[in-house]
Formats: C-alpha cells, structure tokens, sequence
C-alpha cells in the first residue's frame, strides 16, 4: 500500500487556522486528509494505564461527539487516547491523532491497524520529520499541538504528573476550554482529573456537558453538522426534557438558576437537558445565562 504524506506550512492551503496562534506556527507532515469542519473539534485526552472505568467513559464522550459531527482529537497513545480514537471512528465521525513522532513511525507498533483507519477517516498529523523516534522530550511539544487544534480539551483520567496535564495547560494558555471527568477518589488515575477540577475545569458527565460551554456560534454547528444529526422531534411525554421545556417561556428570558429551582433538578442534569434542547431547536439560550422556548412546543404549553 503506498502512503501519501502530505507537508503544510503556515499560510498554505488546508493549514489549521488553530496552530496560527502558536509562535512559531509549526510546520505539518500529513497523512490523511484536514477538512474545513475539523475547526468543530474537541481534544478527549488521558492515562496511558487507564481503567475500565475510563476507557468507557472516554469512548462514550468521543462516539457521542463525534455522531455530532465534532471531530475528535487526540495524542494516539495507548490507553484514553487510542480509546478515543477508535470510537470516533465507530460512529462514523472524523478524528485527528496528533504525534509525537514522524510521520512514518508509528507508535506504539500495535496501532498500526488504528493508524491506517485514521488516515482513512481523518488525519495524522505531526511536526517531526520522518524518521523522527518517539522520545520523550517531544510529547510536550506534541501536547502544545494538540490543544492547538481542539476548542477544548477533555481530560479523562490522569495521575498527579500526567502529559494530560500539560496539554489541559496549554490548552488554558490558548484560551481554550479545559474539561474534566471526574474518578474514584482512591484512584490514582484519578489525582490528576480532580486537581483540574478544583482548579476550575469543567466537570463532565456526558457529551453536552462539552458542548453547552461552547460558544453559541459552535453550538449551532454540533446541530447543523452532525453524522447522525440529533433529533428535535418532542420529547417524550413526562420525561425531564418534557418538564424543562414546559416550563420554558417565548416571551420571558429565565435564569438557568430559576430553572433549575422550578424543575427540582440537579445542575448537571438541567444544563444537560437545556443544551438538547437548544441542539434540537427547542430552546435557546441567552446572554447571562438566561433561557427562551423557540421552536414547537409540546401539547398544552
């Protein structure tokens, strides 16, 4: 099979207009293909020794994401990020693994099957030249890349010294949304995740967690691109959604706190809730975290 390795400077065509914002923008060997609607992307990153645990959950968040036509990102590493990888693909969406190697090296060896599905279905990418080794000291650098490319990143599981860590950093230093899932306490694959989450990441249970912290211009596009495009026909009579959405109002914008107290909901659960309604052009939410119904209602609203 001949493989076609693709080299990209900043300034030419199909260059992320992410990495623009790195000082030097790095130039890019390819293999696969950078689409336009890769901008819509989220970094899902953790533990090389993962759990069960995690390994489930990052899979859970990057097929959720990635039926939505978000392409997900990560570092093709064992663990986390191969899981990541591969669910991504499994639900038909795009995905970008970012290296820390050439182009040509893959690694670790038992990715190769992996490696040629990404290149099928979305990129790999890397700054090194080909022929580049894996070492150490390029993961960092690899890292700094990677949030480079995403909207936010995810951290999934992670020790109290993780190369996680440095890319949730980065990914802060870029301005981008830093995310995290939490873990059992008597974890040690946990330490990391929770320290991010006391230093005021994102705490994430599902996929819209991820995405109502978004910008309301990405928001729309989760909707308008998706693979497998989210359903706004009613919710199901006497569920949550139905609840929220009845006590949603056309005229007067609510705080999600007023909302939250009327529905008897926890926080996680009614932000949950709002963003499917929003993706499914039944709600909309505001300046000031204030929430209107659009859209159809349900009978009797």
């Amino acid at each position: 099979m001949t493989i076609v390795i693709d080299r990209l400077a900043p300034g030419d065509a199909g260059y992320p207009a992410g990495l623009c914002q790195l000082a030097p923008a790095p130039e890019l060997w390819v293999r696969g293909t950078l689409h336009d609607d890769d901008v819509l992307a989220i970094a899902i990153v953790g533990a090389r020794r993962a759990t069960p645990y995690g390994l489930e959950v990052a899979a859970q968040l990057a097929r959720d994401l990635a039926a939505r036509g978000v392409t997900i990102v990560s570092g093709f590493a064992r663990g986390i990020d191969s899981a990541a990888h591969r669910a991504a693909l499994d639900a038909g969406g795009r995905t970008i693994a970012v290296l820390g190697s050439g182009i040509d090296v893959v690694y670790p060896p038992e990715n190769r099957r992996l490696a040629d599905a990404v290149a099928a279905r979305g990129a790999l990418v890397t700054q090194f030249p080909p022929g580049t080794p894996p070492l150490p000291y390029h993961f960092p650098t690899r890292n700094r890349t990677l949030a480079a490319l995403a909207l936010g990143v995810v951290v999934v599981e992670a020790a109290e010294r993780s190369g996680s860590l440095s890319t949730a950093g980065f990914a802060g230093d870029l301005g981008r949304e830093v995310y995290a899932v939490p873990g059992k306490i008597t974890s040690p694959t946990s330490v990391g995740a929770h320290r991010l989450l006391r230093d005021g990441a994102r705490l994430v249970e599902t996929w819209a967690d991820i995405v109502q912290e978004l910008p309301d211009a990405w928001r729309r596009r989760v909707r308008d691109t998706g693979v497998a495009p989210i359903d706004s026909t009613q919710p199901s009579k006497g569920s949550d959604e139905e609840r929220m959405l009845q006590l949603l109002m056309r005229d007067e914008a609510q705080h999600i706190e007023r909302l939250i107290a009327r529905a008897g909901m926890d926080a996680a659960r009614a932000g949950a809730i709002l963003t499917w309604l929003e993706l499914g052009g039944l709600a909309r939410q505001l300046g000031g975290q204030r929430w209107i119904a659009v859209g159809a209602r349900s009978e009797g609203a």
